[in-house]
């Protein structure tokens, strides 16, 4: 029988805050300004779940023109207005993080975003009251997703067993560093992600976040609605 689930981790774009939309958009244009142009498939399919730093090196390495440290201040501003004005929590995730809560669950954000891009951007939704004292970054640790260091950063901080420990991501990186941290996890493909890109073991699919309690409860045997 499996372990029961003490702790569920989420990522933070693509599963609290809707985002990747926004940020996947906004990612194409710099891409193509500074001579590396992406559609925002490929985009996807590089650099959703990895960290900043990661796709900042990559696009410096494949850029036409000269790209110093920080190139991608001169972009910030775009990222900035479009969040400003059009970011949101993903649909029915405030509902289902009050029917854990309601539960008895317990949980934490591990994200690849900076904790300083996390304070900023999930301040603009009013989550970060919700997860106070709970959110793991990506500069935590030295190996990113799709590495498990920051999944067992986190759990070891929380307390708990990584196999006592359910991932919701929205990312094969994520999915992959979930594995690999011995966590079962559930791959959301309600955004940009293919659902077959977040299959395999220990893994199971969804794409409406108001049936991740009751998803949480088949893992867990726990009496959700």
């Amino acid at each position: 029988m499996p372990i029961s689930i003490e702790l569920v981790i989420f990522d933070c774009d693509g599963v609290l805050l809707d985002s990747e939309r926004l940020a996947v958009k906004i990612d194409a244009r710099v891409t193509a300004a500074v001579g590396w142009p992406l559609s925002e498939a490929e985009i996807v399919e590089r650099f959703v779940g990895r960290s900043h730093a990661y796709m900042s090196a990559e696009v410096q390495a494949h850029a036409s023109v000269p790209l110093e440290p920080g190139w991608e201040q001169a972009f910030q501003h775009l990222f900035d207005e479009a969040f400003a004005t059009e970011l949101v929590p993903v649909d029915g995730v405030v509902r289902a993080l009050e029917v854990l809560a309601e539960a008895g669950m317990r949980d934490c954000v591990a994200s690849s975003s900076s904790h300083e891009r996390l304070r900023r951007t999930l301040g603009q939704t009013g989550l970060p009251a919700r997860f106070e004292g709970r959110i793991f970054g990506a500069e935590d640790v030295a190996h990113g997703k799709p590495a498990p260091d920051l999944f067992l950063h986190a759990t070891a901080t929380m307390g708990v067993a990584p196999e006592a420990c359910l991932v919701v991501e929205d990312s094969k990186y994520g999915i992959a560093a979930a594995r690999a941290a011995g966590m079962r996890s559930l791959g959301f493909h309600g955004g940009l992600t293919p659902a077959h890109w977040l299959t395999g073991p220990g893994a199971r699919t969804f794409d409406v976040m108001r049936d991740l309690p009751a998803l949480v409860a088949t893992a867990n045997g726990l009496p959700l609605p």
